[in-house]
């Protein structure tokens, strides 16, 4: 291939899919990549055979984990297709798909509808701006319920859901759509796994349910097109063309979100829904600019731009190392040249450009802008990296990712495999960014940290299959804090003087609690030089420090405001470390006398059951310690949102299978930090000094 483009940007499309866990995201994507041509037998998640979910643990779980990059071509356009996955563990894959998607398609079960991931998910885009259009799938399933879905989006995600087809039959008795645009009735050939496809003309029981929804779809257009509404309201049809450029203003304008409709299972649907991101969702070109951080420039998306591109996604692959993934936001990218990684201000070589399909790959000579490929050779890229020229600078916003919440302690299974363990760790830190390696040097043990159980399931599951790497884990730990309740004062002064020169350093604080998830704050109250300005950093250096052990369980300190508010120097001993360490201990002393608290990160809980097991599973999270919020019906199951200490909710998932005969549901997100009960902090105090001890 050469170096030029072989498709135009107006005609590229960068997608993902995005959904509640189970709405069958991956069987979409494997239908669209059977009906684009790339793919001659149509993977199943059940049989284990998506090409998607290529990971080992992907097809033994039937869930998503990362997110795949694939390319198919449809009409002549080219779109680039991200498999995000649905579970909330794995809500780092969620934010960098987004980040980097110009639009998505938002799948909901038939049956099921808006559930509480595919809300998390929908509030994800809208943070990020991302036009969307809605598929219903599932429309074989009992239960089916088109319309009610379309109802749902509309008063529970706020959306302006337009029906762009409509049904023909619902659960067994589904046979294809109504397309409202062309006013065609479009039926499903079986036997060719819905290759095969024919349009007639409307049946005549549902003309007049057609007609209306084609005229809620030629309103909803029309309100936002004077010239169109003068023509509606004149009584003049509207022809295909023109209501498909309205509603694609009205969708890249996040006005509207068309809905189409379908069984990938069954094969009928997918067509009209790859029309659908063509016809509605936006090229590069009909977005605005990325604007780059600091400058506040505006990068348009033109190959002739100098080059801006984000990496988004890294991943180790055995044959040939590291893999980066990028968005080139502008200019082009050439295999065998070097580039400038502005996050880490050092250049590097483009070994390879890859087109990823799942885990094959198109070697490319050239990216051009608009494009997401992979890149061979960015040894030293992370995650949020820009990748630019050096003679044209640029930093991109980065993505932001939440802190882990579960932690695990890990030992190799021989000393042998300690080499072994650490390499490991780093590549798959490298990988993702919500899973942070530390070592506590107290116990002498490696801790693991991530977003969940699953998560930190996964990744230990990943160390024995694909690194070959025996480990032993200890039970997982929660990531509890310390905060102050109370204002307190302290002061120290670090004196010591030795032969030559002494150390002197003089510092009175105050320490305060700030309010829940405010984090740290820092003041400076001496005016006047009691403590010259260069070493104020050096007293902030030093809290921070101390905050990292707290003075109570040894915890991180979290949400406090610490004032310096006097202290002494002297002309000659005074040094930044001297001043460290007087900040250091006067931060512990003030802490130990502000009525320390230990707190507990406390999630969000969604569970959806049948409603014979509401009481039982009401129960189940009170014994938690768990806070019951909401309780309310949705079709035949009900949604139970509470409040519960993460620390209580370890093994939850087998507990809820039992009590409702694996027929209920959940998902969990971290909401907040909260003060643990008096008698239950007492026994997470004993356990972590009874864990030094055996380190020591």
């Amino acid at each position: 291939m050469g170096s030029s483009r072989q498709v135009p940007i107006e005609k590229v499309r960068n997608i993902g899919i995005m959904a509640h866990i189970d709405a069958g995201k991956t069987t979409v994507s494997e239908r669209m990549l059977f009906y684009s041509g790339k793919t001659h037998k149509v993977g199943e998640v059940h049989e284990g055979s998506a090409q998607l979910d290529w990971m080992e643990q992907e097809r033994q779980r039937g869930i998503t984990i990362t997110s795949a990059a694939t390319t198919i071509s449809w009409q002549g356009h080219q779109i680039n297709l991200i498999d995000t996955p649905g579970h909330v563990d794995f809500t780092a894959e969620v934010e960098r798909s987004l980040r980097v998607l110009d639009g998505a398609i938002a799948l909901f079960c038939a049956v099921g509808g808006v559930e509480p991931q595919s809300e998390k998910v929908w509030l994800q885009s809208e943070r990020y701006s991302v036009p969307k259009i809605a598929f219903v799938n599932k429309m074989d399933r009992i239960g089916a319920d088109f319309f009610a879905v379309v109802n749902e989006i509309q008063s529970e995600l706020g959306a302006n859901a337009v029906p762009v087809v409509i049904p023909l039959g619902a659960e067994d008795r589904f046979r294809g759509v109504v397309d409202l645009v062309t006013m065609r009735a479009v039926y499903y050939d079986d036997e060719s796994l819905g290759t095969v496809h024919h349009e007639e003309e409307i049946p005549d029981e549902m003309r007049e349910e057609a007609l209306r929804w084609r005229e809620n779809l030629v309103e909803k257009c029309a309100e936002l097109e004077d010239a169109l509404l003068h023509k509606f309201l004149e009584g003049e049809e509207l022809r295909p063309a023109e209501i498909r450029s309205a509603l694609r203003r009205a969708t890249i304008a996040r006005r509207v979100v068309p809905v189409f409709c379908g069984s990938a299972f069954r094969n009928k649907g997918i067509q009209r829904l790859l029309d659908g991101v063509i016809h509605y969702l936006p090229s590069p070109a009909d977005l605005p600019p990325v604007i780059c951080e600091k400058s506040g420039h505006a990068r348009p998306p033109s190959d002739g731009e100098p080059l801006a591109a984000l990496a988004f996604k890294v991943q180790s692959d055995f044959h040939i190392g590291k893999l980066v993934y990028l968005r080139i936001y502008s200019g082009q990218l050439r295999s065998g040249t070097e580039v400038y990684n502005s996050t880490r201000g050092k250049t590097q070589r483009v070994g390879r450009v890859l087109r990823m399909h799942a885990n094959r790959r198109e070697h490319l000579e050239t990216a051009f802008s608009g494009d997401i490929v992979a890149v061979v050779g960015l040894s030293e890229t992370r995650t949020g990296d820009t990748i630019c020229e050096k003679d044209a600078p640029v930093h991109l916003e980065p993505i932001d990712f939440p802190a882990p919440v579960v932690s695990v302690s890990i030992t190799p299974a021989s000393r042998a495999e300690q080499e072994k363990l650490a390499h490991a760790l780093h590549r798959l830190g490298e990988e993702d960014p919500t899973f942070v390696v530390g070592y506590d040097p107290e116990t002498a043990e490696t801790i693991v940290s991530g977003m969940g159980e699953l998560h930190l399931e996964v990744i230990l599951e990943r160390l024995k299959s694909e690194f070959k790497v025996g480990v032993t884990t200890g039970r997982p730990e929660v990531a509890y804090r310390e905060t102050a309740t109370t204002a307190s004062k302290a002061e120290y002064r670090h004196v010591k003087q030795t032969g030559g020169r002494g150390q002197y350093g003089h510092v009175v604080l105050k320490v305060e609690p700030a309010g829940p998830g405010e984090g740290f704050e820092f003041l400076n109250q001496i005016r006047g030089g009691r403590v010259p300005t260069e070493y104020v950093p050096s007293v902030e250096k030093g809290v921070i420090r101390a905050m990292n052990e707290g003075v109570w369980a040894g915890y991180p300190v979290v949400d406090v405001r610490v004032t310096l508010l006097d202290g002494s120097y002297h002309e000659v001993d005074s040094s930044d470390y001297a001043f460290q360490e007087a900040a250091r201990m006067a931060f512990r002393q003030a802490l130990l006398k502000a009525d320390p608290v230990l707190l507990e990160p406390i999630m969000t809980l969604a569970v959806v059951t049948p409603d014979e097991f509401t009481g039982a599973v009401s129960a189940s999270i009170c014994q938690r310690r768990g806070r019951i919020e909401s309780m309310e019906m949705q079709k035949h199951n009900r949604l139970i949102t509470a409040a519960v200490p993460l620390a209580e909710m370890f093994g939850y998932a087998g507990v809820l299978r039992s009590l409702t005969q694996g027929r209920a549901s959940f998902s969990m997100e971290f909401d907040r930090y909260e003060a643990v009960p008096y008698s239950i902090a007492q026994e997470v105090i004993a356990r972590r000094r009874e864990r030094k001890q055996r380190g020591t």
